[in-house]
Order: C-alpha cells, then sequence, then structure tokens
C-alpha cells in the first residue's frame, strides 16, 4: 500500500492507573488506505475508542509510530494536534459534545471560524441542511432530540471537508430509527467529502457497510477481515 492515510506501526498505549500502569494497546501495525471506511469492533475493554483515539491524536503512543496523512502524531505537542485535527480530522463521539450556549447553527460554524473561514456560517447551514435540520439551525442542544443532536455534532464533523473521519460508537446512544438515519448520514458526508472513515461500532449492521472490519481483543488485533 503506498501512502496510506492512517498508519500504525507497533502503536501500544499504557496509561497509569490508580494500581499502577495499565497495559491498553499491544503493538498495533494497521495501514488504512484513502477512501477506505474501516469499522473497529470487539467486546468493551478490548481497546477500540483507544485505537481511535491514537488515530486522533487525542491520545498519544507510548510506543510505536502512528502517522495521518504523513505526519508523525506522536512527535506534536497538544498545540500541534489540535490545528492537525482542526485541519484535517472531523470526530464524532457516542456522546454529542456540542455547546450548550450555542444554537446548532453556530455549534457547526465554531470549528470553521477557528480555521479562519470567512464563509463559516454559509457553510454550517449549508451542512445543517444536508443532515435534515436547515430548521432547526437556531435551536439550541437542550431543545433537541438526541438524533438531531448527533446530526448537529455530524455536521460539525463534516463541515470543514475533512480528508479524515472518525465516529466512536454514533449510533450508541440512539433509538433504532435515529441509529438507522444517522448510519445512513455518515456514510452520505463520507461520499460527499471523499473521506476515509474509521469507526468503532458495537452494531453488526454499521459493521457489515464497512469495506473492512479490524476485531480486537484486550488490545490487539485479533483477526482483520473485509465485511462480507
Amino acid at each position: 500500500m503506498t501512502n496510506p492515510v492512517l498508519s500504525l506501526t507497533d502503536a501500544s498505549l499504557s496509561l497509569m492507573g490508580n494500581a499502577g500502569q495499565v497495559d491498553i494497546l499491544h503493538d498495533i501495525s494497521l495501514d488504512v488506505p484513502k477512501g477506505e471506511t474501516l469499522g473497529l469492533i470487539g467486546p468493551s475493554g478490548s481497546g477500540k475508542s483507544s485505537l481511535l483515539m491514537l488515530m486522533g491524536g487525542l491520545e498519544t503512543a507510548t510506543g510505536g509510530a502512528v502517522t495521518a496523512l504523513g505526519q508523525d502524531l506522536t512527535t506534536m505537542n497538544e498545540d500541534q494536534l489540535a490545528r492537525f485535527r482542526r485541519d484535517n480530522m472531523g470526530v464524532v463521539f457516542q456522546s454529542f459534545h456540542l455547546i450548550p450556549t450555542m444554537t446548532a447553527l453556530e455549534n457547526v460554524a465554531t470549528p470553521l471560524e477557528l480555521a479562519g473561514h470567512r464563509d463559516a456560517f454559509d457553510r454550517a447551514a449549508a451542512e445543517l441542511e444536508a443532515v435534515g435540520l436547515a430548521d432547526r439551525a437556531d435551536h439550541y442542544p437542550s431543545q433537541m432530540s438526541g438524533g438531531e443532536q448527533q446530526r448537529v455534532a455530524l455536521a460539525r464533523a463534516s463541515a470543514p471537508r475533512p480528508a479524515i473521519l472518525l465516529a466512536d460508537e454514533p449510533t450508541g446512544n440512539l433509538d433504532e430509527t435515529n441509529g438507522q438515519a444517522i448510519m445512513q448520514l455518515l456514510f452520505d458526508l463520507r461520499d460527499r467529502h471523499g473521506a476515509t472513515l474509521v469507526m468503532v461500532t458495537h452494531s453488526r449492521e454499521l459493521a457489515a457497510r464497512c469495506d473492512r472490519v479490524i476485531r480486537l481483543r484486550d488490545g490487539r488485533i485479533d483477526t482483520a477481515k473485509v465485511a462480507a
């Protein structure tokens, strides 16, 4: 594979807990090519979310190397990582992490404003329309359902048109109907912006739509297969 969008080589992650050092990930080697949709699955505590955090520079590997778009994330400080994510990545969490004092439009526009886009609010409005929330632009998170809040979170993640889209259990807090809608929107946004998508999921249906599925167990890659 030439020039993968994401590449991990013998990446490990250990954190200090109350009882001492906890080894979370062990020698993960993985390449993700441009445009691929990769699903990360496995039992609770297997390291799925931690692996996603390494890919996004939200955790720093304690061993090995993690590169994104050819940049070594393990050598960057917090400010450099924040700028890199702002310019190249969109991240969607199970919890929506919207700013409660901002409207839907303001939440989506914020990362664009931080990146210096003069058309931040126009682009934010277009993204809200893309996720079916044009009529909710002036509403605050407390005035929206969980499904609507996750749509806003998706719009916020995709508004900067990131090369990499990371999603951690994006349907985990939603009922089946809203989960189905968010799942479709996630793939629509990927297709619209041509992003490489990596997601953690417990949903078999969501995993089955991925180009490839990686299973983790005890902080190690258990199996790798192409989704049927």
